[in-house]
């Protein structure tokens, strides 16, 4: 999973497809992530101390990795990606698209031998 929080991800099943939003939490083990404005449910809450007015809370809910791709920043489309090892030696992601394959940041560091 090539994705980290505020990437921009565009939704490609569902019923929020087509929408872009803002990676906001990655759950690696669930193999979920939340992002903004995308598969928004309602939550009833009672009254509390805490929430005195009550009613429906608006929140998002975790999708599905496999259902997301992210937006390459230079192409500005979904795109899968890959993985690399730059000239200095560090690992990055990059746009797997014929026409661009930019880089679209650093994964790991360049490991320094001794």
């Amino acid at each position: 999973m090539h994705l980290k929080t505020n990437d921009v991800v565009e939704i490609i099943a569902g019923d929020d497809k087509g929408v872009r939003g803002k990676v906001l939490h990655i759950d690696h083990e669930g193999g979920k992530i939340t992002v903004e404005g995308v598969h928004r449910v309602y939550k009833h809450v009672r009254r509390s101390q805490k929430n005195p007015q009550g009613g429906r809370l608006n929140k998002e809910m975790p999708v599905q990795v496999s259902n997301v791709l992210l937006v390459c920043s230079r192409c500005n489309k979904p795109t899968r990606t890959g993985a690399r090892v730059a000239a200095d030696g560090s690992k990055e992601r990059f746009c797997r698209r014929k026409a661009c394959g930019a880089s679209l940041g650093q994964i790991a560091p360049s490991k320094t031998r001794k």
